[in-house]
């Protein structure tokens, strides 16, 4: 078990790291503020994952299970919705870099849900349960965030290009 757990934090960190570094270069292409800023609340979000599962690997190599820690409130969604405007939504090109970028997104996000959910499941450490349970579930408000988004987006287009049936 000992394997399978540093392995997954191998794997968690690694999967935080790279959605960070997309979030970041998306927010970096974009032109518009609102798009920039939705993008780099992401960036930061995955960075305090990053850390988070950091400290636990870390801690797991010295102790062998997983340490107490504070896992912070989701403000995602506040924030979010704040951010998340017709404006934005405007804003992103339906067929341009965003909206690719946003169902690259998904999958990343995706893949993430499904190995936390895994692992919290597989454990009987507490800790280690409770901090992926609590990634399973900020990733999986992600993945909504993002999936409203891109349905905001192909009703945009529908609208735009008459692709409703009559």
């Amino acid at each position: 078990m000992q394997n399978n757990t540093v392995s997954i934090l191998k794997q968690a960190i690694l999967l935080e790291r790279r959605g960070k570094a997309f979030y970041t270069q998306v927010a970096g292409k974009s032109e518009s503020p609102a798009v920039k800023e939705f993008f780099e609340m992401m960036a930061d979000e995955e960075a305090q994952h990053e850390k988070i599962l950091s400290e636990q690997y870390k801690a797991f190599q010295v102790r062998g299970k997983f340490i107490p820690t504070s896992l912070p409130e989701d403000e995602a969604e506040k924030t979010a919705a704040r951010i998340l405007t017709d404006d934005l939504k405007d804003k992103i090109a339906a067929a341009g870099f965003e909206a690719a970028a946003i169902s690259a997104a998904m999958s990343m996000e995706e893949r993430s849900i499904r190995i936390y959910a895994d692992q919290a499941k597989q454990t009987d450490d507490p800790q280690e349960k409770a901090v992926y349970a609590w990634l399973e579930k900020w990733e999986a408000r992600h993945l909504k965030l993002l999936a409203g988004l891109e349905r905001k987006l192909t009703e945009a287009i529908w609208n735009d290009n008459s692709f409703w049936p009559h």
